[in-house]
């Protein structure tokens, strides 16, 4: 243990973490740097961050500040201690709705404040992107703004006092006419009133530099205000006194339609004369999908509020009716505007890639203009694209002039990292030309504190020097940032990743194949961060049943990148670390989908996996569950599920069972079928085929030995629609599609006999090398399935999202493995493509339960919600992940992250549900996760529909 963490670790209550992990996960915000720490320590009041301050100033340790850690441009990483405010130092203190003020500590989450205020009709009025987890002190530290800063500014806007610590531990309490000034700062003001009232740009997004025009006696000598935006290295905030704004009763949303960028940017400035609550743009180019919008190539969302529906519709009428537009669309209803805001939220993340797929990155994340010069601006900004041959995506808040863009800069090559330096020098001189501020919302940070001159001036840079050396004589707070930066082509974080191709298993298709680039993805935004899941998302249960960094899917890539890197996590695939952060993913899959990058955290880990237990023994349960369709298949040869169904009753020889398996005590072994589906599709009387189309029903493990009756259930189902009904081959050779058996004597003798498997249980294991084997042993037993039309219906979903992905993913040399992932359809697509003009019979009732979390992620439930209204079956399926996963949920030592996974969404909505609500969950382990933790009968939706049929024909 060295000095300075056995120094913390006496003087401070909170955790300090100076191993392996916790430096690993504070290395990166969301901007292009990286920055190795010392420790990080997670303070539990102002007594503690005193405490810290002290230690670290007798031995010269400098101190950052870190809120939520999505800072672009870098200032939110260091060299010395973290403070990671996010732990304890995240309460609301107090609302005090009649002065319409909130007392904070720094490590509160916005949207946790917004959702304190809302009952008395309040908010916070700053709101940027990132209002689900980034934190007060973030936003304080950067001056952030938000969608709505047309209407209520900035937060320096919304500050009313501030409590903070200097770095020699001088507690002051900010306010305006001088309150809580360290010594020296009014002299230094006084000293310089000229260049304070002539040297700041007057615009509404000018962040860049320290706020010092805020001390001057025109403006209240407001010492809190001038401390926003500071970015850490004045002092270090401990709690805050801030101003809320009424919120609106009602809100309209209205989105214009404009033939270009250029168009909606010119548009912006006059629209707010109308009172607007924002004016935000985006262009073509970043929507994935231009449904839902209006028409045209760029887009300007207008939000209008007022006290009724009505009024506030009229207002954003008014503002289609005052606009040049091509086509416009006004939406009123709450649903409806949340779908559209997401669109513009994901920006950040979206904005990553380029339509290609090529990689995109911040730098030049925020600058903004005077609005009226917007369209000017952009113009010239695509010159200068063009002229260095780089590419963008603009988008952001067109009303005040700020611009955030991701731009593919090459910073890999040392010709690349050149091309961005020279681009920024140019960029910044055109911002300043136009009038405009280097930074309109996420602050200077190591991005483009180096260039402040240009927009200031020397003269201006050095009384900002001056004024940092008032407050922090001993530079010992961020250092590095606004004053003496370091340069900004210096500690890029893809420095230290391998210039060569990782030798890996999966085929990363969307990042050519190479794993740092699939890595990469992960580029801080931290929507994963968020403590309750949004709308239809995923992501992340893990991190929401913990709170703990490493168990976000952000953490977990931070982690694979320093494993990389190697600097850090020395011991590459065999790192603990690494193993250990993995260890609470649930492979659920919902980073694919509903992270704005797409990182997919299931395929990351189970390629770590493999090279982590390559050739060394593995954990009980890999064996237990990762083989699990080969036990089951000896079962079901030697007929003794019910001896083992006994045994398994019996609590001693269970817990021996459990324990030599590696399954959580906790869990009750599920009951194996006594008769399997494949063994009942054999005996079944056969009913007259019909002439619909053929599909081939994949008997997936779960559905052969653990729950026949839903394979039972989709075979009435679908041939009751008219649709013939077939197994998979069960021979290796000229097989007949359907019966498992060979009409030719001699292809008999030759044949091999097999079951066809998705693999699911080996990959989510890791145990690649066989999830291969058994997939190309599949490819084999379906080529005769591949020679037909015929689509295949799989009725568990980890299953058929498995084929859609992991099987060309995993086999991407074998051209088969794609052919027969499109072939893939869920039992409601089955029914939607193939039997179109058949009506479900009407079950009329409720419904209550969980979309599958791989469904939600990789092969979406939108035939299913069809499916589920023309049967009859109203309500919506809550979101998030059952939290059995799988083999998850039943691994030793998971079992309590696995309940709460299961409390965060699915177990509150089954208890809340009406009387009478069909309680659905398509997967076995949402089924055995309810029946064990609720005692509640899931259904699969095919069971639903069977029921109906066979009552239908019973009257």
């Amino acid at each position: 243990m060295t000095d300075l963490e056995a120094a913390l670790r006496r003087a401070v209550r909170g955790e300090v973490g100076f191993d392996v992990t916790s430096r690993a996960l504070t290395t990166m915000d969301a901007s292009n740097y990286r920055r190795v720490p010392l420790g990080v320590v997670a303070p539990r009041d102002a007594d503690d961050v005193a405490a810290v301050l002290e230690v670290c100033r007798e031995r010269g340790v400098p101190v950052v500040a870190r809120g939520g850690g999505t800072s672009i441009a870098g200032q939110a990483t260091g060299t010395g201690v973290v403070l990671d405010f996010t732990r304890h130092m995240n309460r609301l203190v107090g609302i005090d709705p009649e002065a319409r003020t909130a007392v904070v500590q720094p490590g509160l989450v916005l949207d946790r404040l917004q959702d304190a205020a809302a009952p008395h009709g309040l908010r916070f009025g700053p709101d940027p992107s990132t209002h689900s987890r980034c934190t007060l002190g973030g936003m304080i530290g950067n001056n952030s703004c938000g969608s709505h800063s047309v209407a209520w500014g900035t937060t320096a806007d919304s500050v009313r006092e501030l409590s903070v610590l200097t770095a020699r531990g001088r507690r002051l309490r900010l306010g305006q006419e001088w309150a809580g000034a360290p010594d020296g700062l009014r002299g230094l003001v006084d000293g310089d009133l000229a260049r304070l009232r002539t040297g700041f740009p007057d615009l509404p997004r000018r962040i860049s530099g320290y706020a010092l025009d805020a001390l001057l006696p025109e403006n209240g000598a407001d010492v809190a205000r001038s401390f926003c935006g500071s970015e850490g290295t004045l002092g270090v905030l401990t709690e805050a006194v801030v101003r809320l704004v009424e919120s609106p009763r009602a809100r309209a949303l209205a989105v214009l339609g404009y033939a270009d960028e250029a168009g909606a940017a010119e548009a912006a400035a006059g629209l707010l004369p109308l009172g607007p609550l924002t004016v935000e743009g985006m262009a073509v180019d970043l929507v994935p999908s231009t449904e839902g919008l209006p028409r045209g190539g760029a887009w300007l969302f207008v939000e209008t509020g007022g006290d009724t529906e009505a009024e506030a519709r009229a207002r954003a009428e008014a503002v289609v009716a005052a606009a040049d537009v091509v086509d416009a669309l006004v939406v009123t209803d709450p649903a409806g505007q949340r779908t559209l805001w997401r669109i513009r939220e994901d920006a950040s993340g979206t904005a990553t890639r380029m339509p290609d797929g090529s990689e995109a990155w911040p730098g030049w994340e925020d600058c903004a203009v005077p609005p009226a010069r917007l369209g000017g601006y952009l113009r010239d900004f695509r010159r200068l694209l063009t002229a260095h041959g780089l590419r963008g995506t603009p988008y952001g808040h067109f009303g005040d002039g700020c611009i955030h863009v991701r731009i593919d800069f090459d910073l890999l090559t040392e010709a690349g990292v050149a091309r961005f330096r020279r681009f920024s020098e140019e960029l910044a001189d055109v911002v300043v030309a136009h009038g405009g501020s280097l930074s309109g919302e996420h602050g200077d940070g190591q991005a483009r504190a180096e260039l402040l001159p240009r927009m200031y001036g020397a003269e201006t840079v050095a009384l900002f020097e001056r004024a940092k050396a008032v407050w922090d004589p001993d530079d010992l707070l961020n250092p590095g940032m606004l004053v003496r930066p370091a340069p900004l082509d210096t500690n890029l974080r893809f420095s230290v990743l391998p210039r060569e191709p990782v030798d890996v298993e999966f085929g990363y298709p969307s990042d050519g194949g190479d794993f740092s680039a699939a890595v990469r993805r992960c580029v801080g935004v931290a929507k994963c961060r968020t403590t309750s899941v949004s709308g239809a998302g995923v992501m992340c249960p893990s991190f929401r049943a913990t709170g703990d960094e490493q168990h976000s899917t952000r953490g977990r890539a931070r982690l694979l990148h320093e494993m990389l890197a190697g600097e850090l996590v020395t011991d590459g695939w065999r790192s603990t670390e690494v193993r250990d952060a993995l260890d609470l993913c649930l492979s659920c899959k919902g980073c694919r989908s509903d992270c704005p990058v797409e990182v997919d955290m299931a395929t990351y880990k189970a390629e770590f996996l493999h090279h982590h237990y390559e050739g060394r023994r593995r954990p009980a349960a890999h064996y237990a569950m990762g083989w699990l369709p080969v036990w089951l298949r000896w079962v079901a040869r030697t007929r003794t599920a019910p001896v083992l169904n006994a045994l398994a009753s019996v609590r001693p020889l269970a817990a021996v069972a459990k324990r030599l398996g590696g399954i959580a005590g906790e869990r009750e072994v599920p009951r194996l079928a006594g008769e399997t589906f494949s063994g009942w599709w054999r005996g079944r009387r056969r009913v007259a085929a019909g002439d619909g189309d053929l599909v081939v029903l994949w008997p997936d493990t779960f559905t052969e030995h653990l729950s026949p009756s839903v394979g039972r259930a989709a075979v009435r189902v679908l041939e009751a629609a008219g649709l013939r009904v077939a197994l998979p081959p069960t021979l290796r050779g000229r097989a007949v599609v359907g019966d498992g058996t060979s009409r030719s004597a001699l292809s008999l003798l030759a044949a091999r006999r097999g079951r066809v498997c998705c693999g699911l249980t080996y990959v989510s294991t890791g145990q690649l090398d066989r999830a291969r084997a058994v997939l190309r042993r599949t490819l084999d037993l379906m080529a005769p399935v591949l020679e037909t039309a015929a689509p295949v219906v799989v009725l568990e979903p980890s299953c058929a999202a498995a084929l859609r992905t992991d099987l060309p993913e995993l086999l991407h040399d074998d051209p088969r493995a794609a052919r027969l992932a499109e072939r893939v359809l869920t039992f409601a697509e089955a029914l939607e493509r193939h039997a179109p003009e058949w009506t479900p019979p009407a079950v009329n009732r409720p419904v209550t339960g969980q979309t599958h979390c791989h469904q939600h992620a990789v092969l979406g439930d939108a035939a299913d919600r069809r499916l589920r209204a023309s049967a009859g079956l109203t309500g919506d399926l809550t979101s998030g992940c059952c939290g059995l996963a799988g083999n998850f949920g039943f691994e030793d030592g998971h079992y309590e992250v696995s309940a709460a996974c299961a409390e965060d969404q699915l177990l509150p909505a089954v208890r809340e549900a009406p009387d009478g609500a069909v309680v659905l969950a398509d997967g076995f382990s949402c089924r055995t996760q309810l029946e064990q933790l609720a005692g509640v009968r899931g259904r699969h939706l095919a069971e639903v529909l069977a029921e109906e049929l066979e009552r239908e024909r019973r009257r």
